[in-house]
């Protein structure tokens, strides 16, 4: 039996973040309130998109974690309605396919003789006069793989995906996103079990996961209704524009809707999903100049994703690929078909093309037809459809989906910290409310300890590893 509704919670964010943090409380019997910016959708860039029989992602999400709680967590949501998904993603370059993550053997093979001798090569030469200290995405990358492996596999989609070069995107983004991967272990992955038989997982190297019928966004909708059951509220349509503080204790926040009305909500608690630079810019009275002016460095990326209907099953096997061709912008393509037949009409292919861009730029800002038919143009580049092939189409804008690791971002985010600290009413959780790129099992993971914490815990979300593990000085524990 539930207690009695207590202590208020203001939850900004409705994204995988915000709504394990409110079901958690709701079901602990909080007064908890969300409030979403987007007036029809939750679970952020987690959200499944309906648009007439279709459904599709924006960004494919596999369930997969390693830590057991939050995979507990997502089949107790959920119980009987994930699929086992065999995993396939490729690397298309200059025409050819190639197995990701890497298979030396089919990279070798794709490659050609004296382009696979100038890898080897060039990887020997890594081992033997590494870069020193590791400073970049591209020292870290280069170490590990060697110069021109580097530049055929990741420095393409990787400044695509960022804008930026390689060289100005802080090493924290590859030891975090593809941590432990090594050509080495790479052919271990690609021998075993026979040969090099493993009890590690390394999230990069899976085979299968898990991923809802209908989507994430089906994971996500039921959370919402759980908090909805308990007792909780969700507005949608409330863009917070600020945050009222007096003390160490934030008071209220103010929301504005379309239509420009504004509205104070106070409580006892209060936790932040959106992302970081608005959280400390919203303050009121305003955070010291130091915290103001390191959030003003923080930048993030937007993305596109338009949505093309085709009129045949068969365009490509597997679930993504990444486009490493430098002749389109196109950055990723998705085939919703291969994650769940269920999101799909019968006899019909819904593709998930992915354009990654700055919010307000010409390509953001171009007319939605206009994306479309490059779109249909840059497929029939690649070779995998025709324009007449097209049936229908549908573009969905993400604002600010990825934080940016600048070089200096480490910084910027730990002078913030130290001016948020002293709130103790007041935390910030999940990708973006901690620029902090990970995945949405990580994104739960500190929603959970924010919770807790609201309940008398003492636990430190920033300690919540890329695993969704808890740090305690360095060890990882439950």
């Amino acid at each position: 039996m539930l207690q009695a509704k207590r202590d208020r919670v203001i939850i900004i964010g409705a994204g995988p973040a915000g709504l394990t943090a409110g079901a958690e409380l709701a079901a602990a019997g909080y007064n908890v309130t969300i409030l979403e910016k987007d007036p029809e959708y939750v679970g952020g860039i987690a959200r499944t998109v309906r648009y007439g029989k279709f459904r599709f992602d924006i960004g494919g999400h596999r369930f997969f974690s390693k830590n057991p709680e939050i995979t507990e967590w997502w089949r107790r949501r959920l119980p009987g309605e994930f699929l086992k998904v065999r995993r396939l993603s490729r690397i298309l370059y200059r025409g050819r396919y190639f197995d990701y993550p890497l298979k030396p053997l089919n990279a070798f093979r794709n490659l050609g003789f004296w382009t696979s001798a100038r890898c080897l090569a060039s990887y020997a030469f890594a081992k033997i006069s590494p870069v020193r200290p590791e400073v970049s995405f591209q020292d870290w990358v280069s170490n590990r793989f060697g110069r021109e492996l580097f530049s055929i596999f990741f420095k393409t989609y990787t400044e695509k995906v960022w804008g930026i070069p390689c060289t100005q995107i802080s090493v924290d983004w590859a030891a975090q996103r593809i941590n432990n991967l090594s050509v080495a272990r790479a052919i271990a992955n690609s021998l075993r079990p026979k040969i090099f038989p493993s009890k590690e997982v390394i999230k990069t190297l899976i085979d299968n996961f898990e991923y809802p019928r209908l989507g994430p966004g089906m994971m996500w909708e039921k959370t919402r209704d759980d908090i909805l059951a308990a007792g909780g509220r969700i507005e949608m349509g409330q863009n917070v524009v600020a945050i009222n503080a007096s003390g160490d204790k934030v008071s209220s926040v103010v929301s504005r809707n379309a239509s420009g009305c504004e509205k104070t909500w106070d409580a006892d608690f209060f936790i932040a999903t959106c992302p970081l630079r608005e959280t400390v810019l919203g303050f009121n009275p305003p955070l010291p100049l130091p915290a103001r002016e390191a959030a003003e460095r923080l930048r993030y990326r937007s993305f596109i994703t338009i949505a093309l209907m085709i009129g045949r099953t068969e365009v490509f096997p597997g679930q993504w690929i990444y486009v490493h061709s430098p002749e389109v912008k196109l950055g990723r393509i998705q085939n919703f078909n291969n994650w769940s037949p269920s999101m799909v009409p019968a006899g019909m292919t819904c593709l998930g093309l992915e354009y990654f861009c700055d919010e307000g730029d010409g390509f953001w800002n171009a007319p939605d037809g206009e994306l479309i038919e490059t779109a249909k143009e840059e497929l029939e580049i690649l070779g995998i459809s025709k324009p007449g092939e097209v049936i229908d189409a549908a573009v969905v804008r993400m604002p600010k989906a990825y934080p940016v690791y600048m070089p200096n971002y480490a910084e910027a985010v730990k002078i913030i910290r130290r001016e948020l600290e002293p709130f103790a009413n007041f935390q910030v959780i999940g990708r973006n409310g901690m620029h902090k790129y990970n995945n949405q099992d990580h994104a739960m993971m500190t929603a959970l300890f924010a919770a807790r914490n609201i309940q008398g815990g003492k636990l430190d979300v920033w300690r919540v590893n890329a695993d969704a593990e808890y740090m305690e000085e360095g060890n990882a524990g439950s």
